[in-house]
């Protein structure tokens, strides 16, 4: 199964100080289950989704899919962070390119586990396909992810209405100095 680009899915899992992103796997289901069930978690993303209705539909071992890695402490999922390619539904700035994207539990935020989780994911991906820009989409409004994007190095591309919200679109481009 291949990720972004032809880059093979999944990689080793990669680890930093604290974290390990690696993929999906059955025990991460019930974490699944609270992250998009949280009102909190998904205040910017639309709202929350019934636990009912993830409880039957969510399949064993949910985010199994290429671009999803979960954000490990400890032995334990507290969030996702997730890079596939934009499609069309996106700003035509951003459609064809790397997507960024991560969610984390009301209880990990504050630590800089998103930072921290975002970064080695955008380090990796600068490993298996240099040069590519990456996107990142959220509401205006959501000063934190806003604060994340300033860090990760992502400049404003454009601001738009969708989701009855002002949504700002990013971009975080690499440029080989040695050129």
């Amino acid at each position: 199964m291949t990720g972004i680009g032809a880059v093979p899915w999944p990689p080793a899992p990669i680890r930093t100080e604290r974290l390990v992103l690696r993929a999906a796997e059955a025990r991460d289901r019930a974490t699944f289950v609270e992250l998009l069930a949280s009102p909190e978690a998904h205040t910017y993303l639309g709202g929350p989704r019934p636990r009912d209705e993830l409880e039957r539909e969510l399949p064993e071992a949910p985010g199994q899919w290429p671009g999803c890695f979960v954000v490990d402490l400890d032995g334990a999922m507290i969030g996702r962070v997730l890079l596939r390619r934009a499609t069309e539904h996106r700003r035509p700035a951003a459609v064809g390119k790397a997507d960024l994207g991560y969610q984390f539990l009301p209880r990990a935020w504050g630590h800089g586990y998103a930072t921290e989780a975002c970064r080695a994911v955008l380090d990796w991906f600068d490993r298996v396909l240099p040069g590519e820009p990456v996107m990142l989409t959220t509401q205006s409004a959501n000063a934190t992810s806003m604060r994340l994007a300033a860090k990760l190095g992502f400049t404003e591309v454009e601001r738009f209405r969708a989701w009855d919200a002002e949504q700002w679109l990013g971009v975080r481009t690499l440029v080989d100095l040695r050129a």
